[in-house]
Order: C-alpha cells, then structure tokens, then sequence
C-alpha cells in the first residue's frame, strides 16, 4: 500500500487543522516597555472602521469582522487578553497602520504583578 503523495491528504496535513482554523499565535506580540504594555498584532485586509476595541475590568478586546461581498466572503477576528498588571485605563492608546494594529497599555503607578508564580518540576 502507498502512502498518499497529495500533502492536502497526509496525516501531518490534518494534524494541523485545529492550528488552521483557530489561527496561529505568531500574529500576535506582547511585550513591556518604559512603564506600558505593547500589543501588537498584524490584521491584513481589515479597516479600521471595521475593529472593535474595548477595555473592560482588566481585559482588552480585539474584534473585527470585513465581508467582501465581491467573493461572499466573510471574515473575523476575535481575541482577549488579559494583563498581568493594573493599567491606567484613561491613557490606553491604539494606532492602526498597514495591516498592524498596536495598543499601547500604559501601566498604573505602583501595580504589583497580579496572579502568583508557578515552580515548574521536571
């Protein structure tokens, strides 16, 4: 018996299909810098108009939705993230320029990390 030779049909294809249909994270970068957290995370082929951000007891929300009727097509985007750290939530900033939208969190006076370490064992 042969092995199938189409990739579209190889087991390692279909392994990667939760990975497909949910998104890879390489899109996305977090990091801290001069007192604020910095979120970047590359959305090609949105508007935006068509980004909803919002800010809510700790969690920042990133939603979009662009229809191309031309191809009946619709996509989305949907993500939260939740911030180790108390932020200055009057001062959160966000630009959006080619394809990147970047939010800059800024963090508040004397916030102390939220949540505890974990030991790893091994």
């Amino acid at each position: 018996m042969a092995l199938p030779t189409n990739p579209a049909n190889t087991w390692s294809q279909s392994a990667s299909l939760p990975s497909r249909l949910f998104g890879s994270s390489d899109d996305v970068e977090l990091y801290e810098e001069d007192e604020a957290f910095v979120l970047s995370i590359e959305m090609p082929g949105f508007d935006r108009e068509e980004i909803d951000l919002t800010w809510d007891d700790g969690r920042l929300r990133v939603a979009a939705e662009h229809v191309d009727e031309a191809r009946d097509r619709k996509r989305t985007y949907h993500r939260t993230f939740r911030l180790p750290k108390q932020i200055e939530d009057g001062e959160i900033d966000a630009t959006y320029r080619n394809g990147v939208l970047e939010v800059t969190l800024p963090i508040a006076r004397g916030a102390t990390q939220r949540g505890r370490s974990i030991e790893i064992e091994g």
